[in-house]
């Protein structure tokens, strides 16, 4: 099979990945969402000539892990990884998704930067991961040494490719290879987040929300018959 036919199988599974995941988390919520958010009375600099007492009040989030204000966010944790991991992170992330003529790649726009702040998050699922992630660079890095005595960054797109097709999934590797089996499976995930919640990801699957419109059409007829939905 052609390097361009698998890239463009390997675009095509991701592409679904990113569509089923529809309600990405926010980086910065706590893991359990509180079931009300706590705001804060926006104090004005000037004071009103006239205060309409019916009007209600403007609130602003206070910014904190629990209520960010998703206006002006910022990250409140110290980032875990470092520049050799990073780069690690990069080379894989070009790995998964690739440039091609549609969209850059996923190191282009960012990729191995979310998954730094993602895995630095201060939350329990967070720290697994980044053990997950951690670990998985450290064997990344050994098996590419030992196959081709050379770093992961310093490999070919063969070799790289070579090393990912014994881990692409836990239910095919070879027991010697779960461990990095499961580092790329949590990469894959990240990556396709990362990538497809970015304007070029967005327009590499055509998404076309978040766009103001004179009027809805309705679903596309291909996908109501799909659904069975068609009159």
């Amino acid at each position: 099979m052609s390097e361009e036919k698998t890239n463009l199988g390997r675009r095509n599974a991701l592409r679904l990945i990113a569509t089923t995941a529809a309600a990405v988390p926010v980086i910065g919520c706590s893991e359990k969402v509180a079931e009300k958010v706590v705001v804060r009375e926006d104090k004005p600099t000037a004071k009103p000539a006239v205060k309409n007492l019916d009007a209600p009040k403007q609130t602003l989030a206070k910014g904190t892990p629990t209520d960010p204000d998703l206006l002006n966010p910022v990250v409140p944790w110290e980032m875990q990884l470092d520049e050799n991991e990073l780069a690690v992170l990069a080379a894989l992330c070009d790995v998964i998704i690739p440039a091609d003529a549609i969209s850059p790649s996923a190191s282009s726009v960012g990729a191995q930067h979310y998954i730094n702040e993602y895995v630095s998050a201060p939350y329990s699922n967070n720290k697994a991961d980044l053990v997950t992630i951690r670990g998985g660079i450290v064997w990344l890095e050994g098996e590419s040494r030992r196959r081709f005595q050379g770093a992961f960054v310093e490999l070919n797109e063969s070799q790289k490719t070579a090393i990912c097709e014994d881990i692409k999934w836990t239910r095919t590797a070879k027991p010697e290879y779960q461990a990095g089996a499961r580092f790329f499976a949590k990469v894959r995930v990240l990556v396709s987040t990362a990538f497809y919640t970015t304007e070029e990801g967005m327009a590499d699957i055509g998404y076309v929300g978040n766009r103001p419109m004179a009027s809805f059409p309705g679903a596309p007829p291909e996908v109501l018959k799909r659904l069975g939905l068609d009159s």
